[in-house]
């Protein structure tokens, strides 16, 4: 008798492990959503279905503001280190091995590996010296910080589709006397499309979701929504913060199901 290949879903409890994992990561979400539709002024209290806090987040003047400020950052945060990201993925594998490449795959990947409060502090210290020297002061301090630290969360998507790209259409285009430019625009970056709409994507929401840097170097009157969601909470907790959590999650799931559609394969 022949026997059964291994398969890990055929293992003890692998099915009882798997239901407790979903629990214990979605049950907290799913929780948050149901009281945001609770009529009692207190969180974590049921007093019936309404839609009232909703109302009252739609209403709130700085909540719109801070959506809308939260937006902007991240559209050109994601825009900027989806560039930088493109350029430094190019760089380090449209070319032959060469010394420091780990070093620099290193340093790409840095606000990944140290603790994001100290990335924090050293942008507030430098953005303090900047302006400092040049007064200058606004929101783009805070575009370039976000950006900085969402540069790897683009990389990554990016050198993966690029590692996995056949080199051979590239060469047939140099072989038929394209341009090192023709080749990137007619080649190259349609197939690295994907990568980089993942990479755009990834630090969208990273930046969108960001606390601790934006704490650090964020000036007056330049809350994000979860910098504002927090200050809240620090002040007197509704379920006005729980009206809010659920239209940011609504976004982001919007956004995931949009990127699936549109980089799905086709038949």
């Amino acid at each position: 008798m022949a026997e059964r290949s291994f398969h890990v879903a055929r293992l003890p409890g692998f099915a009882t492990m798997a239901v407790l994992v979903f629990i214990a990561l979605y049950l907290p979400i799913f929780t948050l959503v149901a009281y945001s539709f609770n009529a009692s002024n207190a969180v974590g209290v049921w007093g019936g279905f309404s839609l009232d806090w909703y109302a009252k987040a739609w209403a709130n003047q700085q909540v719109k503001d801070a959506t809308v400020r939260s937006l902007m950052i991240a559209c050109f945060a994601a825009l900027i280190s989806t560039v930088v990201a493109t350029m430094a993925a190019l760089g380090t594998t449209r070319r032959q091995a060469f010394r420091g490449q780990t070093f620099i795959y290193v340093m790409i990947n840095q606000p990944l590996m140290v603790p994001e409060i100290v990335t924090a502090v050293a942008l507030m210290i430098l953005f303090g010296l900047v302006k400092q020297a040049t007064g200058i002061h606004g929101l783009g301090y805070l575009v370039l910080a976000h950006a900085a630290f969402c540069v790897p969360f683009a990389y990554l998507p990016i050198r993966a589709r690029l590692e996995g790209m056949d080199l051979t259409l590239e060469t047939a285009a140099a072989d038929l006397y394209a341009t090192p430019w023709q080749t990137f625009r007619r080649v190259t970056l349609p197939l690295l499309a994907p990568g980089m709409i993942a990479g755009a994507m990834l630090a969208f929401v990273i930046s969108l979701d960001d606390v601790v840097i934006t704490e650090f170097v964020k000036s007056g009157g330049q809350d994000t929504l979860p910098t504002y969601m927090l200050g809240q909470l620090r002040r007197q907790l509704t379920p006005e913060i729980n009206a809010v959590s659920t239209m940011l999650l609504a976004v982001t799931v919007v956004l995931l199901t949009a990127f699936f559609l549109l980089t799905r394969k086709k038949d």
